[in-house]
């Protein structure tokens, strides 16, 4: 089986346990980089475990906290 190099949110969602709309808020604040096909964000995986590891023992709701992927 192929492995998918990238997610929706609603699948990003599935695959971290963290909510959609919390995933969404970071995409919005431009914390979670993604590929905007049509009105659906892709979030390759890749950049989402990046993320994950540099955000670690952070609070993903305060966005003062959360660092951003560069």
């Amino acid at each position: 089986m192929i492995e998918k190099i990238g997610m929706t949110v609603e699948e990003a969602s599935d695959y971290t346990g963290i909510g959609r709309n919390t995933l969404r808020n970071l995409i919005h604040y431009g914390m979670l980089p993604v590929l905007r096909v049509g009105r659906k964000n892709i979030i390759r995986t890749d950049v989402l475990m990046k993320f994950l590891e540099k955000n670690q023992g952070v609070n993903l709701l305060n966005m003062d906290e959360v660092r951003p992927i560069e």
